[in-house]
């Protein structure tokens, strides 16, 4: 293992002063999603997560292949695209892969050198520099292949003024249910195939000018029948954070196998969306019933202090009310973290959300990862998957 648990700081140190940041990344832009059913999808974001109606593309827009719906909630943009034929190419990606994860957009100032940077590291094309305009400016695009079909699109948007980009108006709802608080995607996880994990840090570290700043190995990451490896990547500035995983033996299918199964191939296992105040929005995600993972034992929340102390933080939440809703609680150096995650959110166990409140952590919950993973086991073996 590279770096232990403990080191973040030195991690981030690195980051800030030693990457190379040919690929200075603005923030997330979207992650779109390629789904069965865009209309009854946005439905469920917009009333189970709190997302609002932002813009929309299809037949009424001049849109003859797709449709896709818009959803926002603070800076965060969920695109949710179906195919509107047999022939589109989308009907593939779902037919393997079901819901899932297709382009994570990365915001950037120029999508061409983005593109010309990577692609000349040995990044594969997923689309060459394009450039569309309507009345209110233009947006560029261009696009690599990452892990699995997953593809990083570069967007560059600073000549225009409209909604979302060209082709898309603006999706106007009677029906807008109040946020949940969320704020902003913390880091996404991708699940990536047995021994491949290092090909893809490599590839980020590479293709990207990422940094692997944080690692965890199979002694840490582990329960009494599963285990598996990951390594957290983030580029220059740190906005962007990618941890990536890979199964590791045990004694019985850990998580990442099963997604692997599901899925079909490598692809994002789950987002991380920050907010300021998880009692209140996991409160509020719970009433419109988004399931989360079961709660942890009693004996995981008598702890809690003691990790706290250890680092002289007091937590200002009331544990009991934590423990009520099943939050896990972590901490390093630098303050403490509040985390949950939900139960998948389509048929086949593959994509989850994590809902993530960082009070000065920096660190991805290490102290939970047995607690977490037992939870995960509970969920498997009522699948028959463990």
């Amino acid at each position: 293992m590279s770096k232990d648990i403990s080191s973040v700081e030195y991690g981030l140190e690195k980051i800030f002063e030693g990457a190379e940041d040919f690929l200075p990344l603005l923030g997330t832009d979207y992650v779109e999603f390629y789904v069965g059913n865009a209309k009854q999808a946005a439905h469920f974001y917009k009333t189970a997560f709190g997302f609002q109606s932002y813009a929309y593309k299809g037949l009424e827009t001049g849109s003859r292949d797709t449709v896709s719906y818009v959803l926002k909630q603070d800076k965060i943009r969920l695109v949710l695209t179906t195919p509107l034929n047999s022939q589109s190419p989308i009907n593939d990606h779902i037919v393997k892969h079901g819901d899932g994860v297709k382009v994570i957009a990365l915001w950037v100032d120029d999508a061409r050198s983005a593109y010309e940077e990577t692609t000349k590291r040995g990044a594969k094309s997923y689309m060459q520099p394009k450039v569309e305009k309507d009345e209110h400016g233009e947006v560029v695009t261009a696009g690599i292949y990452t892990y699995g079909e997953t593809v990083h699109l570069f967007v560059e948007r600073k000549n225009y003024k409209g909604t979302f980009m060209p082709g898309f108006k603006e999706w106007k709802s009677d029906y807008n249910p109040e946020s949940t608080g969320l704020k902003f995607i913390d880091h996404m996880v991708g699940n990536v195939g047995w021994g491949e994990m290092d090909t893809w840090v490599k590839w980020y570290e590479e293709v990207m000018g990422f940094v692997n700043f944080l690692s965890f190995d199979d002694k840490q990451i582990h329960t009494e029948y599963s285990a598996l490896m990951s390594k957290v990547m983030s580029n220059g500035n740190g906005r962007i954070k990618f941890p990536i995983n890979e199964p590791a033996e045990g004694k019985k299918r850990s998580q990442i196998e099963e997604y692997l199964d599901f899925y079909e191939s490598p692809g994002v296992q789950h987002i991380a969306v920050a907010t300021d105040d998880i009692i209140t929005t996991v409160s509020q995600l719970k009433s419109r019933g988004v399931e989360f993972l079961s709660t942890p034992p009693e004996e995981y929340y008598k702890a809690v202090p003691g990790r706290l102390e250890t680092y002289s933080h007091e937590l200002r939440e009331d544990i009991e009310k934590l423990k009520s809703l099943g939050i896990m609680i972590d901490a390093d150096k630098e303050g403490y973290l509040l985390q949950i995650f939900t139960k998948p959110v389509q048929d086949r166990p593959t994509l989850f959300f994590e809902i993530i409140q960082r009070m000065g952590a920096k660190g991805f919950g290490a102290g939970n990862f047995k607690a977490l993973f037992e939870s995960i086991e509970r969920e498997q073996q009522l699948r028959g998957t463990l």
